[in-house]
């Protein structure tokens, strides 16, 4: 279910990594949980991004949840379509319901992130406790 290619974190976001570009989303097990989403917050072109420190949030019908970067980096794009369309979150989490592009910093930092199988286990395990 969850792209091999991509790495995770244990806050649900993903990172797909194309050179020094890191786009990040939030998992389907996040939208899953949050449920119908209403409005998402993104930050500014430009905006330097740490490893693990909120860049926005995403509303839905239940919650307001902060949003975590996987890496530390300058937002170089926003995903303007989810200010219209925040459904896109449910509808393609791992597709057209991308959040930032991110120039990385520090690759270093994707080898702390889970593999697509490390995660599965990682929810899996959540689920149970």
């Amino acid at each position: 279910m969850y792209p091999n290619e991509f790495r995770y974190t244990r806050e649900h976001e993903w990172v797909s990594i194309d050179g020094d570009t890191a786009t990040v989303g939030i998992t389907d097990h996040a939208q899953d949980q949050l449920g119908d989403v209403v409005f998402v917050e993104l930050p500014q072109l430009g905006v330097r991004t740490q490893s693990m420190q909120s860049f926005g949030t995403v509303e839905s019908v239940k919650a307001v949840s902060d949003v975590y970067s996987p890496l530390t980096g300058q937002v170089t794009e926003v995903n303007e379509t989810l200010v219209d369309a925040p459904e896109k979150l449910n509808e393609s989490p791992h597709g057209d319901g991308w959040l930032i592009k991110l120039q990385i910093e520090d690759r270093t930092e994707i080898e702390t992130l889970m593999t697509a199988e490390a995660y599965q286990a990682y929810i899996d395990a959540e689920k149970e406790s």
